[in-house]
């Protein structure tokens, strides 16, 4: 199977290597060519341009940091859609929102291709693991096909409804993961500031009702856990930004439906407010900062 695959970031790159690693013909383009060059040194073909990427392409991925930039990357005068000369399966897993991706998967299907958006879950462990969560929406054919690419580089497959539907349901459930996260860090600061100790009040919420993913899986404290962002400076993980990113996308969703997301709402607070403190670079787990007396 010859892929396409746009977008390096700290993302894209493991991705496209997990493909690589499963016997796919893989062609890679990025704004920035170090990133290029790291990926054609793992066995990827290098493209300078969009349409040579492209070329004879069987499956196209892209994985880029906001709409605009889809946007252009299909719709452009010289993007995606201007040059594919066959009939082409389009992933996008990129996070963004639901009615941009309807609009790159209507293009997609006028011009007689098959789309699916299919953002993910997991972060750059998972994607470098390839134990990522796609989260998929489209027609079922499009799906099935598309499950046999992302397995390569994903644990978990789910189909969550039409064009758009991975989008919403992504946006969901980071919006909860900033309240966990922001709520964790919040009673694990409460519990320092009264003499506990971070570990211990750990293993206890972790055996308690107060149980949850970033106390497993991703714990905020320094110190706590081995091998996650906040014992690495906060550095390597999901950005604040893009935290950030994902919250306004989640306000937008909850305002054009009129759903209630009080919760949703202020940890988007929490987290503007903590990206004032120059932490946009930060995992968002740096939150935990946010709660300390010294901050």
């Amino acid at each position: 199977m010859h892929i396409a695959f746009f977008g390096l970031g700290n993302m894209g790159s493991p991705m496209a290597a997990n493909l690589l690693k499963a016997g796919h013909e893989v062609t890679v383009y990025d704004l920035v060519p170090a990133a290029v060059e790291k990926l054609t040194m793992q066995g990827a073909n290098g493209a300078d341009n969009v349409a040579d990427a492209v070329t004879d392409a069987d499956v196209v991925i892209s994985m880029l940091p906001a709409a605009s930039h889809v946007k252009a990357l299909y719709f452009n005068d010289d993007g995606i859609f201007s040059h594919l000369n066959k009939s082409t399966l389009i992933i996008d897993c990129s996070t963004i929102d639901a009615q941009t991706a309807k609009q790159v998967g209507d293009g997609a299907e006028k011009a007689g291709h098959a789309f699916i958006d299919a953002p993910v879950s997991g972060g750059v462990a998972g994607a470098t693991a390839g134990t990522l969560t796609f989260i998929m929406g489209g027609e079922t054919n499009a799906v099935e096909q598309a499950k046999a690419i992302l397995s390569a580089m994903g644990a978990n497959l789910f189909h969550a409804g039409p064009m758009g539907a991975g989008q919403i349901a992504k946006i969901c459930n980071n919006m909860l993961l900033a309240v966990l996260m922001a709520g964790t860090s919040e009673a694990l600061q409460l519990a320092i500031d009264n003499g506990l100790d971070p570990k211990v009040m750990s293993d206890i919420m972790l055996q308690s009702s107060g149980c949850n993913w970033t106390l497993q899986k991703y714990n905020p404290c320094p110190g706590v856990m081995d091998n996650v962002p906040s014992s690495n400076g906060y550095q390597g993980g999901f950005m604040v930004q893009l935290m950030n990113k994902d919250l306004s996308l989640a306000m937008d969703t909850s305002a054009a439906s009129g759903s209630a997301t009080p919760m949703g709402a202020a940890a988007q607070q929490l987290y503007r407010l903590h990206q004032r403190n120059d932490t946009a670079t930060q995992d968002f787990s740096s939150i935990f900062n946010f709660y300390s007396r010294n901050s």
